[in-house]
């Protein structure tokens, strides 16, 4: 199957899906001597996700992983759905397809390792960090010029609101003053 540009495929988008380790992180690791487990996220990144949600686009994440981190980023940024411990991840993609009644073409999946490529063959916009292995690199039609947990989430949610034309400004300076 042929993908779109990047361009074209932004323009169907309604839903954004992150991987969170390499995409969401830069996919370090950190344990404590408790085996507790630590991520540092990046605030642009965080910006961008709330900047979908307020624009009225569904964001979900997809690991492999599970994690109280990520539960708590996500309750954070307001993320509409959180899928954790799914190394297979398809399954819940079209489990979101069918709750939201969307289709590939209305999906912007990023990841950026192997277990991405069954997502990143079949959505619309195909997504990854400047530092996904190879083998995502060649099947992406949007490669962010940010590596994971560097900038990568943030661009990528720029591009979508730049390509359908939503305006950025009111989201910026929200509050009781305004």
């Amino acid at each position: 199957m042929t993908k779109l540009s990047a361009e074209e495929a932004a323009k169907k988008i309604k839903m954004l899906v992150f991987d969170v380790d390499g995409v969401m992180t830069d996919g370090s690791i950190t344990y404590d001597e408790n085996g507790v487990e630590y991520k540092t996220f990046n605030a642009k990144d965080g910006h961008g996700v709330v900047r979908m949600n307020k624009s009225g686009f569904i964001t979900a994440i997809i690991t492999a992983r599970n994690n109280g981190t990520v539960a708590h980023r996500a309750k954070n940024l307001n993320f509409t759905e959180l899928y954790q411990g799914y190394k297979y991840k398809l399954p819940a993609l079209e489990e979101l397809l069918k709750k939201y009644n969307l289709t590939f073409e209305n999906v912007s999946y990023m990841g950026d390792d192997l277990p991405d490529i069954c997502i990143l063959e079949k959505v619309g916009l195909a997504c990854c960090p400047k530092d996904a292995v190879k083998e995502v690199q060649e099947i992406c039609n949007f490669k962010s010029s940010f590596c994971g947990g560097k900038g990568a989430v943030r661009e990528l949610c720029d591009f979508i609101l730049e390509t359908q034309g939503i305006e950025k400004e009111y989201l910026i300076c929200e509050g009781p003053n305004r």
